[in-house]
């Protein structure tokens, strides 16, 4: 997360007194991307470590897709505004990539939600407690943002700048 867990362009930015906004000097190096492990009588499980579940189309193994992604988290430092937000793109990476995720967070909102990302159960912001449910199923078919990707919204944007240039050469008459 850029000013979160690093500071982009450290030596130019802190030459002028910019720094992140969580508390340290070091910063985190990017990991190898999504990974899907096997857990012996679990099934295959991808892993969303905090803030890396935001990213659309960075969430899954797109060769080795999970049958879930669990994506555990500290959201305490994000404040009470912080983990409806990021419980909200939980359930957009699981709606867009047909995926259930089991969000779980010591301070934050803990969820359990299904492949469509539907809230199935959760737990509120700073209460302890427990889910204890059988796991949801992926959807049967993968979704049509799990084939194309983020190619869609590119496309619709490529589209909308398409129709405002059309749209802005057009003559524009008064009424005079």
């Amino acid at each position: 997360v850029p000013y979160g867990e690093y500071l982009p362009m450290r030596p130019i930015l802190s030459a002028i007194g910019l720094s992140r906004l969580a508390p340290g000097d070091l910063d985190f190096d990017p990991g190898p991307g999504p990974r899907t492990i096997a857990i012996p009588h679990w099934g295959k499980v991808g892993f969303q470590l905090c803030y890396e579940i935001i990213f659309s189309g960075e969430a899954v193994d797109r060769h080795n897709r999970p049958d879930v992604i669990f994506n555990p988290s500290n959201d305490a430092w994000f404040g009470a505004w912080g983990p409806p937000q990021h419980l909200a793109q939980a359930r957009l990476r699981a709606a867009e990539e047909g995926i259930p995720v089991i969000r779980s967070t010591p301070t934050g909102i803990s969820a359990l939600v299904d492949a469509r990302g539907r809230i199935l159960q959760s737990i509120p912001l700073g209460t302890a407690g427990v889910i204890d449910d059988a796991l949801p199923l992926p959807a049967t078919r993968l979704t049509l943002f799990a084939r194309l990707g983020n190619v869609i919204p590119l496309a619709l944007g490529f589209l909308l700048l398409i129709a405002a240039i059309a749209l802005g050469r057009r003559p524009r008459y008064s009424e005079t």
